[in-house]
C-alpha cells in the first residue's frame, strides 16, 4: 500500500473515531451513495456527512457483528488455508481525499483485504449461487479503490444458517465508476446542498430527524404544482390498486375456506391461524386505578404528512 496514508486508531476514543469518520466517506457509505443499500441513502448519508444526523446508537446487531468479526476471520482462515492481520488505522489515498478505508482485516502474502460480515437474513439465495452479493459491492470496491489492493475477500456468517466466502478482483473501471459517484457526492456535503429526495425509508427516517418539529410557517412551493398533481394521480391509482389486490385476496380466501393453504399452478397460498397476546393497558388501569402507568408510556412526536387540493368554484 504504497503512498497510502495512515491514521492510527490505536488509543483512538470512539468520539475521535466518530469525528474523523464523518469527514471523508467510508466503505459502509459506498452503497448508500449509489442506491446500492437497504438501509441507508444518498440524503440520509449526506445527512450524516453534514453533521444533521445523530450519530446512530449502538443496537444489539452492531455489537454482535463486531464480537463475532474475530469468528468469522477465524472461520475464513480455516475454509480458505489463509492467514490474515488486524491493521489498526484509517487509510487515505492520495488521488481520493475525499475518502478513506477503515478496514477488517488485511490478507498476509498478498495485495488483498478481508471484509467480514454477519446477517440474520433468512434468505440465502443472496448468497447461494451468486458471484459476489450486491449489498457488499461497494464496500469492497470502496476498499479496493482506497488501499490500492489486487483483491478484496469478503465472509459472511449468516446465524446458525451457513458460511459463505467471495472474492472480488480489482477491476478499474468499476472503481473509477465508484469513485467519480463518490467525489460528485462529496462536493455536495462541501456545498451543503442535499440530494434529491428519493422514496426510501432512509430518507424517510432522515427527513424525520432533521425536521421533527414543525412551526407555525408556510412554505412557498412554488413550481411544484406537477409533481403534486402526479402525487394526487399516483394516490387514486394506488387507491384502486389497493381495492383490486383486497378483492382478489378475498376471492382467493372464499375459495380456501377453512384450509390453511392452497396450490395454484406454480403458487402457493397461505392463509394460516395465528395467535397474539397484546397488553390491554386500558383495562389494566380499571381494574387496578391506584398504579400510575404514566412512566411506562411513550411520547412520540409526528408530523403527518397530507396532500389536498382546493377545487374552484365554477
Amino acid at each position: 500500500m504504497r503512498g497510502i496514508q495512515r491514521v492510527s486508531t490505536k488509543g483512538m476514543s470512539r468520539e475521535e473515531w466518530l469525528m474523523r469518520r464523518r469527514k471523508t466517506i467510508g466503505g459502509s457509505d459506498a452503497a448508500g451513495i449509489v442506491g446500492l443499500s437497504r438501509w441507508t441513502s444518498p440524503f440520509s448519508v449526506w445527512a450524516d456527512k453534514t453533521g444533521r444526523a445523530a450519530e446512530k446508537e449502538d443496537t444489539e446487531a452492531m455489537r454482535q457483528g463486531r464480537d463475532l468479526e474475530d469468528y468469522v476471520a477465524r472461520r475464513w482462515m480455516e475454509e480458505t488455508g489463509k492467514r490474515v492481520y488486524r491493521l489498526p488505522a484509517m487509510l487515505y489515498h492520495p488521488k481520493y481525499p475525499f475518502a478513506h478505508a477503515d478496514v477488517d482485516r488485511m490478507v498476509m502474502g498478498e495485495n488483498a483485504g478481508l471484509e467480514c460480515k454477519t446477517t440474520f437474513s433468512l434468505d440465502l439465495k443472496q448468497f447461494n449461487g451468486v458471484e459476489f452479493p450486491v449489498q457488499y459491492y461497494a464496500q469492497c470496491v470502496h476498499y479496493l479503490a482506497v488501499t490500492g489492493a489486487d483483491r478484496w475477500y469478503l465472509a459472511v456468517l449468516a446465524y446458525g444458517r451457513g458460511f459463505f466466502a467471495f472474492v472480488l478482483e480489482r477491476d478499474q473501471a468499476e472503481i473509477d465508476a465508484l469513485m467519480a459517484a463518490e467525489a460528485d457526492f462529496w462536493k455536495l456535503v462541501e456545498q451543503d446542498t442535499p440530494p434529491n429526495a428519493d422514496g426510501s425509508e432512509a430518507t424517510s427516517a432522515a427527513l424525520r430527524e432533521i425536521f421533527p418539529i414543525s412551526e407555525q410557517t408556510t412554505a412557498d412551493l412554488f413550481g411544484r404544482d406537477t409533481v403534486l398533481r402526479e402525487y394526487m394521480r399516483l394516490k387514486e391509482d394506488k387507491k384502486a390498486l389497493d381495492t383490486r389486490i383486497g378483492e382478489i385476496e378475498n376471492t382467493i380466501k372464499a375459495d380456501m375456506g377453512e384450509a390453511e393453504s392452497g396450490l395454484c399452478g406454480s403458487f402457493h397460498i397461505s392463509w394460516k391461524s395465528q395467535s397474539r397476546r397484546t397488553f390491554q393497558a386500558k383495562e389494566f388501569a380499571k381494574d387496578h386505578p391506584s398504579i400510575d402507568l404514566a412512566p411506562y408510556y411513550k411520547n412520540t412526536s409526528l408530523r403527518p404528512f397530507k396532500v389536498t387540493e382546493t377545487r374552484e368554484a365554477g
